[in-house]
């Protein structure tokens, strides 16, 4: 009897095993598979199934500790240099007003001066999403954890459009921040802020989702968001959690310790804490991050359409029976939505099922996708609803033909041409993306302010260029006769102009 219940115990053991080598087998699987070409969300779902996540939703008694506990070993404070000559033109930078005291308090001098931001570590391998302004034109990006270690960063990507950057440490096995679904918040939710004001370093504080897809015009000029390729992406989540100068780039997260969105502005008449924060909603900065990861730049798709918000006044004018959507204004010949059917006084309703009913929240929806990528498109016209299917187009050809002769004109007053910084170029100087020049014509404005032959050309106008058709896009987006240009001098030093073009 007792070698029957043996051998049972046997065979019952040798199952077990087999299936916990099995279950071991499957999974070094999977992580060999995500080395290499995975995406952060690739390498988190790798990272969670060998690390369960157990925080658990605190609302009920107001205890956040397990949410907090489980976010700030991830949040980094991110400590910036800039030299004499990165300086340059920061007077009329029109980020330097709303950020100055937000983002550690960046002034002008002579020498080199240092700045204070956060970050949020993404992955165990060391990717870091931040804010733009955080790291924008930095000599020396230092990443000091919360357990005091430093390390040197690289960018790996940065856009201006959505305030969005993703930079790399050499580093294994760090903490790293669950990443959220933004979409799910709700008005009303409490909230964390996790970052480092003030230099103060590894700061919590609390709040509730006030607002979702807030637009507060920061990043843009109100143009059409669907024309030009530099119409920034304004969706905000907003909050009363406390977050002051030294939180950008920093984490606002759920009480289940999740990231729902990269804190990136306050709205306030004395540069602190006045009860108005805004975050970038984590959805939307999971594609950018994708992007950087892939292409090294953000790959936008764009509906080709102007719009507008829909008033009680607007509604009475145009005759329709509703406020929700977005009206649409006018259509690109030739854009993704006239190759769509979409027509003049048309109303979105939604994209991809999800409903728009502001200009912000379009952006958004938009902006997650890439071009060439298909979407689901619901509309309301004399009435009835419907829907369409829209493949969305690349910047190109969707320029408002009432700029085009300004912008060549102004192209040609530069005086100068033109080439794609090659590859090794580009890997001597550190760059993901510039244009060298490679003639410099007497009487341009080049030559007026001795900008010499094989100058590389980084960025225009606050947007990064690789191709000559960016430098129109570029030249169309500029405010008040104002061209900005950053970029590397034949010698090697950074460069960063700023002048009026007439």
């Amino acid at each position: 009897m007792k070698t029957i219940e043996m051998k049972k115990f046997g065979l019952l053991f040798l199952t077990a095993c087999l299936g916990g080598a099995f279950t071991l087998g499957a999974y070094k699987l999977a992580e060999n598979k995500f080395v290499g070409g995975a995406s952060l969300e690739d390498k988190q779902q790798v990272y969670f199934a060998n690390n369960p996540y157990e925080v658990t939703s605190s609302t009920g008694d107001l205890d956040f500790t397990q949410a907090a506990a489980a976010v700030t070993p991830a949040v980094v404070h991110i400590k910036t240099t800039y030299s004499g000559s990165n300086q340059q033109g920061m007077g009329i930078d029109p980020f330097e007003d709303m950020f100055r005291d937000f983002f550690g308090n960046r002034r002008r001098s002579s020498g080199p001066v240092m700045a204070s931001g956060s970050g949020v570590i993404l992955s165990d391998d060391g990717y870091i999403v931040t804010n733009n302004h955080v790291v924008e034109n930095a000599d020396k990006i230092e990443v000091v954890l919360n357990d005091k270690r430093s390390f040197q960063a690289k960018v790996i990507g940065r856009d201006a459009n959505t305030d969005l950057a993703l930079i790399k440490v050499s580093a294994k096995g760090l903490p790293i921040v669950k990443m959220g679904n933004s979409d799910d918040v709700r008005v009303g939710e409490w909230v964390l802020a996790v970052g480092n004001p003030f230099n103060l370093t590894s700061t919590v504080t609390a709040g509730i989702v006030s607002a979702k897809g807030r637009s507060i015009g920061i990043l843009g000029d109100g143009q059409d968001p669907s024309i030009s390729k530099s119409r920034p992406i304004e969706a905000f989540i907003q909050t009363d959690a406390a977050i002051n100068r030294g939180n950008s780039g920093g984490a606002l997260v759920n009480t289940k310790g999740e990231l729902i969105g990269i804190n990136a502005a306050i709205a306030s008449q004395t540069g602190n804490y006045e009860g108005y924060g805004f975050a970038i909603p984590i959805n939307l900065a999971k594609k950018v991050m994708d992007d950087f990861q892939k292409f090294g730049t953000v790959q936008r798709g764009f509906l080709g359409v102007s719009i507008g918000e829909i008033t009680a006044e607007l509604a009475e004018e145009k005759g329709l029976k509703s406020t929700r959507g977005v009206y649409v204004a006018s259509v690109v010949d030739g854009g993704a939505a006239a190759s769509a059917g979409l027509k003049e006084g048309d109303v979105i309703v939604k994209i991809e099922g999800v409903a728009v009913n502001a200009s912000s929240e379009l952006q958004e929806q938009i902006g997650r996708h890439r071009p060439g990528d298909k979407i689901t498109i619901a509309y309301v016209r004399g009435g009835v609803e419907k829907t369409t299917s829209v493949v969305l187009k690349s910047d190109e050809g969707l320029k408002l033909a009432s700029s085009s002769k300004s912008t060549e004109e102004v192209y040609n007053k530069l005086g100068a041409s033109f080439a794609p910084a090659g590859e090794s170029t580009k890997k001597k100087y550190g760059i993901n993306n510039g244009l060298v020049v490679t003639e410099v014509r007497p009487g341009g404005l080049f030559e007026q302010i001795d900008l010499p032959k094989g100058t590389i050309i980084t960025g225009m106008n606050g947007r990064a260029v690789a191709k000559v058709d960016d430098i129109d896009a570029a030249l169309s987006n500029r405010k008040n006769d104002m061209l900005q240009i950053t970029g590397i001098s034949p010698d090697g030093s950074r460069i960063n102009y700023t002048f009026q073009v007439r």
